[in-house]
């Protein structure tokens, strides 16, 4: 490793980890509907609540606050879906697109509605200026947005106090309002964070504008197009909101998208800096600042761990295959890390071209379930129902009663915990092999043997877990996996939300109980340990046969120079 690459490690730390608590704690209000220094919006707020109708006192428990998420997730998908196959006849359309084929429209809107932003197409060949900036940058704020609200009405659960004379079970509490908690991450945390990201990257030299492409003669002779359009602004929300779906083909790999060491510097800090706040939130919402930084420290340990692993297996090759010779090997790497432990799914290097223990960093840091830090919103309740499961058995490990902030953790809540967490590895598995079974999945991989088994495992484990990122090897735009991943997507995203909206309206409806000599403390080192490990190995357990046959054979013959 160089000075630089050192020295850029460092800046990332500092500035997310120093901003972290302050955005936390700024969300936290904003979210609480107190003063912060954005309020003076506040017109605006409910001028959109008379606008749609809105009620913004009413409260909703975690049925009506389902409902409310997936019919305008509905709505979205519907509302994109319409766009870009219609595109041809709309305007904004300068280099004249036909609509996409209703297969990839639909994976496509299913892809940005659920945060996933998988891209079975390249940007610049197939989506006009209009379906990109009207339809894909409005659902990057969209569905970032969702994933927040999601956090938060789960944590208002956990939070929710009830008297200790107050029935035990079976009361109705509110988590909120869907409508408010959505205008309010945009409008006071999303747009504003965007639109200073976006002035900088056009600084930098990424483009903005509504022109056509340009002609260009290049070194070669050869008459070539520059792309242009309005990459800027979806570029920053990609970034910020752990979207991920670039506005160009080779995404943040393309000189138009991160032109600079410094842009990248930027697109690095931006996709971390949402989620590493989460878990200071979290403290401030539950009123315990010592429970969020155990959860931070935990998703920490967790993402140095993911950082070493890679860094040391790309290092030790020293390959500069699949990468950019702006960025290098380190930068890369440490890219290819923060990029899946965000669910943000934005590359800056060819994930193909990994060394296979790197490609299975990243891989994995996806199979945990996206909870080191993880999507804005999803990591933490993602990581919310592993301290669940914990809890559980560090109950069953010490004969004490499981608790978690007061609160009796039962059958109802583990049950729901455990149905969050094994649905996305359950699709990551099952679908793969059904994959693998068919000749439809098997036309579809690139390479031979344990490479293409990875190309396989890293799609579906990419929808599942609503990354966005891929083996670029796999030919994914085939209605085989277009159907396929966009199932993993839609199932992958909700079969998580809404066990997890069901945890936080059981805990809420659930008195306070005396914590006593019993009590299994939850803001320690101890179950911060405990919580580290049982990621690793609810992961480990599950997905480490698959990998076996895939990165980790795949390195084993690497080693011997074996070339398939």
């Amino acid at each position: 490793m160089q000075p630089y690459d050192i020295l850029q490690i460092a800046i990332i730390a500092i500035v997310a980890c120093g901003a972290a608590p302050f955005l936390g704690s700024y969300m936290a209000r904003v979210y609480n509907g107190e003063k912060h220094p954005l309020s003076f919006l506040a017109k605006f707020e409910v001028f959109f609540y008379r606008l749609i109708g809105v009620d913004k006192d009413e409260p909703m428990d975690w049925k009506k606050y389902a409902l409310a998420l997936l019919s305008f997730s509905a709505a979205s998908i519907v509302f994109l879906f319409l766009i870009l196959v219609c595109q041809g006849f709309l305007p904004g359309n300068p280099q004249h697109f036909p609509g996409m084929k209703w297969d990839l429209a639909l994976n496509t809107a299913i892809s940005f509605v659920t945060n996933t932003n998988w891209q079975a197409y390249s940007g610049e060949a197939a989506a006009s200026y209009f379906s990109q900036a009207v339809g894909l940058a409005v659902q990057n704020f969209l569905s970032a947005a969702a994933g927040m609200s999601i956090a938060v009405a789960v944590v208002r659960g956990i939070a929710a106090k009830r008297s200790a004379d107050a029935p035990a079970r079976g009361a109705t509490v509110s988590l909120g309002n869907f409508w408010v908690d959505m205008t309010r991450s945009v409008l006071y945390v999303l747009l504003p964070l965007a639109i200073v990201l976006a002035i900088v990257l056009v600084s930098q030299g990424v483009v903005q504008n509504i022109s056509g492409y340009v002609p260009a003669v290049s070194l070669e002779g050869k008459s070539d197009l520059i792309p242009m359009g309005p990459a800027a602004s979806q570029i920053a929300i990609k970034h910020l909101g752990t979207n991920g779906g670039g506005f160009f083909g080779p995404n943040s790999a393309f000189p138009l998208e991160n032109p600079t060491p410094l842009s990248d510097l930027l697109e690095m800090i931006a996709q971390i800096l949402i989620p590493f706040a989460f878990p200071f939130l979290f403290g401030r919402l539950v009123g315990d600042k010592k429970q969020g930084r155990v959860l931070f420290f935990v998703m920490l340990a967790l993402l140095v761990a993911g950082i070493w692993g890679s860094l040391a297996s790309e290092t030790s090759w020293g390959t500069m295959e699949g990468k950019e010779t702006r960025f290098g090997i380190v930068p890369s790497s440490v890219f290819s890390v923060l990029t899946t432990i965000t669910s943000c799914g934005a590359v800056n290097a060819a994930h193909d071209s990994l060394s296979p223990l790197s490609g299975m960093v990243s891989m994995f840091n996806i199979m945990i379930g996206e909870v080191v830090f993880g999507g804005v919103g999803s990591g933490l309740y993602g990581m919310l129902a592993l301290v669940v499961i914990t809890i559980f058995i560090a109950g069953l490990m010490v004969g004490r009663s499981p608790e978690y902030l007061g609160k009796k953790i039962e059958a109802r809540e583990v049950q729901l915990s455990m149905l969050a967490i094994i649905i996305p590895n359950f699709l990551i598995l099952v679908l793969s092999a059904i994959a693998i079974c068919l000749p439809a999945g098997l036309a579809g991989i690139a390479n031979r043997g344990p490479h293409g088994l990875s190309e396989i495992l890293y799609a579906f484990s990419s929808g599942a877990g609503n990354n966005g990122s891929a083996f670029g090897g796999l030919s994914a735009n085939t209605v085989f996996y277009n159907l396929m991943i966009a199932f993993a997507m839609l199932v992958g995203r909700f079969g998580v939300m809404l066990p997890m909206l069901g945890v936080g309206g059981s805990l809420g409806g659930k008195r306070l109980m005396a914590q006593g000599a019993g009590t299994f403390k939850t803001d320690t080192a101890l179950f911060g340990s405990l919580l580290f490990f049982i990621v690793i190995i609810v992961a480990g357990l599950t997905h480490f046969p698959a990998l076996t046959l895939g990165p980790i054979l795949e390195h084993f013959l690497m080693v011997k120079g074996v070339l398939l």
